[in-house]
């Protein structure tokens, strides 16, 4: 009897250090940590640069403005429009992390304006018509991003265009003729915006001066030589749409 209750105190003993073992372990753990769960933070998307070249079309409207002076010091103003539609090549850059670009572009589009002015003066009278057939830029641009698809831009450079200025009397015989491509220069406008990434879509204004082309015929019947002066202004507004590579 006295050995198994020295046995049963063992134990009960053996029982209690293991406790109190156990207790002095949690607490020097300290309290067990709350359960965060993971959150998945997907990687940030890439911005896209802008930097490389490109190829497109374009089409829209243009207008011009004819002044004709000369003609026994008469001074006649005319305005014609009609459609213009062409083609672009150019190549941008776009710094890292910057909003900047800079670019070149060279846009050549073919023209329908036309316009016919009366004159009748002592010398001359009669008509002048005044086509233009094409005109060709060639301009740098600077540009914002105002968001990572959208750039607002301003260009200028030097531009060419082949105008004809024919006068014609009063029965439709021609009497002289300005024909010859003439250099000028062009400022203009515009928002370009990127929606893939090779394809953006642009809208943009320009305006193009040409100077003053100059024409001699024989006016009064045959009595007299007529010094004519035309000086033509070109605008335009035009929508496009660009391929973009190497990016």
């Amino acid at each position: 009897m006295r050995k198994s209750s020295l046995m049963l105190f063992a134990a009960a003993v053996l029982h209690l250090t293991a406790s109190q073992s156990a207790l002095a372990a949690d607490i020097a753990r300290g309290p067990p940590h709350p359960y965060v769960p993971q959150v998945y933070v997907p990687p940030p998307v890439p911005i896209p640069s802008w930097t490389g070249c490109y190829v497109g079309g374009n089409i829209g409207g243009a207008w011009s403005n004819v002044d004709l002076s000369g003609v026994t010091g008469s001074n006649f103003s005319a305005t014609n429009s009609g459609f213009a539609g062409g083609g672009q090549i150019g190549c941008d850059y776009n710094w890292v992390g910057s909003p900047w670009v800079v670019g070149i572009r060279n846009m050549l589009d073919a023209t329908s304006l036309s316009n016919r002015t009366n004159f009748s003066t002592v010398a001359f009278t009669g008509v002048a018509d005044s086509s233009t057939h094409w005109f060709d830029t060639l301009t740098a641009r600077a540009g914002y991003l105002v968001t990572p698809q959208v750039l607002l831009y301003a260009q200028g450079g030097a531009a060419w265009t082949n105008t004809n200025i024919t006068f014609l009397d009063g029965s439709g015989a021609q009497l002289g003729q300005t024909s010859n491509d003439r250099t000028g220069w062009t400022v203009g406008a515009g928002v370009e915006w990127r929606f893939g990434s090779q394809w953006s879509v642009f809208a943009e204004y320009n305006f193009m001066g040409f100077g003053t082309q100059s024409a001699t015929f024989t006016g009064c019947g045959g009595a007299c030589v007529v010094n004519a002066n035309a000086k033509a202004d070109v605008q335009n507004v035009l929508a496009g749409m660009n391929y973009k590579f190497n990016f």
